[in-house]
């Protein structure tokens, strides 16, 4: 926990949250994404994300948001446009996807990017979304765990070997695979057992929906590993052109409350706003 603070950017565009997207979103596409992009590894930002959903009820997109592009698509893409800014699925859901399915296709990405990948994980709450891709939804948290056990073995292996309840493989060829020796899993969620998940199988925590002081308390009821990252939103759109004061303390309450890496909304007008806001807030966390 002793790491210096680093700044990651929820992806605009890619994903349209009711209340946490601006209006210019709507008509921007790939120009002002990858303009955004180059911005942000430029700047020097951690990470950027893209989420995963294949198809949302529209009961519920009318909450949730039904705008939600293919993270292995999109951060693919982004990878040829950028060189040193790390490419996270924010999340990806493991009840989908066959661990050697992931194994494949984001260690190709793994391999595409230079080793910029880390893998953003959860349990997923969308039943009807489980039922379309013929996944269980019932038992989901024994088969996330299990699938997370053999993707640790089989992420970056030629020849991968998991045996368990869920998943049986040997004698296999996985080329290519991902070149880190260690791919980062970042595991999502708000329960004390998705922060023992992150713990036991991950690289790090991204809890949502949980007050600062519920975090601390969390948190120091567990032992973290070493070089263990806790990723926390900032809340609100940032707005550091506007409110450069309002922008530094949501990003110190974040850190106080055990953030290693910081989530940023950007709170912005158009694409080059955006970009704009990016650089004061570069300049902010300069200083």
């Amino acid at each position: 926990m002793n790491q210096p603070l680093r700044l990651g950017i929820t992806s605009p565009i890619v994903t349209a949250l009711p209340g946490s997207h601006s209006e210019w979103e709507r008509s921007a596409g790939t120009p002002e994404l990858v303009r955004i992009a180059e911005a942000a590894d430029r700047l020097g930002f951690d990470h950027l994300t893209c989420s995963e959903h294949v198809a949302v009820p529209v009961d519920i997109a009318a909450e949730r948001g039904g705008t939600y592009w293919d993270p292995l698509a999109t951060l693919s893409f982004l990878a040829a446009r950028t060189s040193r800014i790390r490419l996270v699925t924010q999340v990806l859901v493991l009840g989908y996807h066959h661990p050697l399915e992931i194994a494949k296709r984001y260690g190709t990405l793994d391999l595409l990017s230079g080793g910029r990948l880390v893998l953003g994980f959860g349990v997923g709450s969308i039943e009807e979304e489980f039922d379309l891709l013929g996944a269980a939804y019932q038992g989901r948290g024994a088969v996330a765990d299990e699938a997370l056990t053999a993707l640790r073995g089989s992420m970056s292996q030629r020849l991968p070997e998991h045996h368990g309840e869920h998943f049986d493989y040997s004698g296999l060829v996985v080329e290519p695979h991902a070149v880190q020796e260690r791919v980062p899993f970042w595991i999502g969620g708000y329960t004390p057992r998705s922060l023992r998940r992150a713990v036991e199988h991950g690289d790090g925590w991204v809890p949502f929906g949980l007050r600062h002081d519920r975090l601390a308390e969390m948190l120091g009821g567990v032992q973290l590993p070493a070089d263990f990252e806790v990723v926390l939103g900032a809340g609100r759109p940032v707005d550091p052109l506007g409110d450069p004061d309002r922008t530094r303390r949501a990003v110190a309450r974040a850190r106080d409350a055990g953030a290693t890496i910081v989530n940023v909304h950007v709170a912005a007008s158009s694409a080059d706003h955006y970009i704009e806001q990016l650089e004061a807030l570069a300049r902010l966390e300069e200083n």
